[in-house]
């Protein structure tokens, strides 16, 4: 099976902002464990809607993420991917707990960007992004 994180490069973490990731880290699993991984740039994809099927693309299955609006989950389940949302932290460790079963996520995490006043913008700082709250 292929997981994959959505990836903050700069500190390894889940990135917090599916619509805008760059990067997806792309994880084998076998057996209940990490058995390989690699690092897939999505930067030239065109944003929200052309991230499900590039991530479907690269055979992803599962993904795991921070923050995520309505529509991507709609693309994601349109193309199978199962979502595990509302994660945060190193990314690598959240990957090893999905391998064996104990990863801990908010189903009913959002990120509401698009709902925000003109000029507004959400805090990523100190761990928090759109999986912790609805900024």
């Amino acid at each position: 099976m292929i997981a994959a994180a959505a990836y903050d490069t700069a500190t390894g973490d889940i990135f917090q902002h599916f619509g805008r990731t760059e990067t997806f880290r792309l994880y084998t699993i076998e057996d209940g464990r990490v058995t390989g991984k690699k690092d897939v740039s999505a930067a030239e994809t065109g944003g929200h809607g052309a991230l499900a099927p590039f991530l479907k693309d690269s055979g992803a299955e599962v993904l795991i993420a921070g923050g995520i609006g309505g529509g991507a989950r709609q693309a994601l389940a349109a193309a199978g991917i199962k979502l595990y949302p509302g994660v945060s932290g190193n990314a690598d460790k959240a990957a090893e707990a999905f391998a064996a079963g104990t990863l801990a996520y908010d189903e009913n995490a959002a990120c509401h960007h698009h709902d925000h006043e003109e000029g507004h913008t959400c805090s990523h700082t100190g761990g928090h992004g759109c999986g912790h709250h609805s900024c």
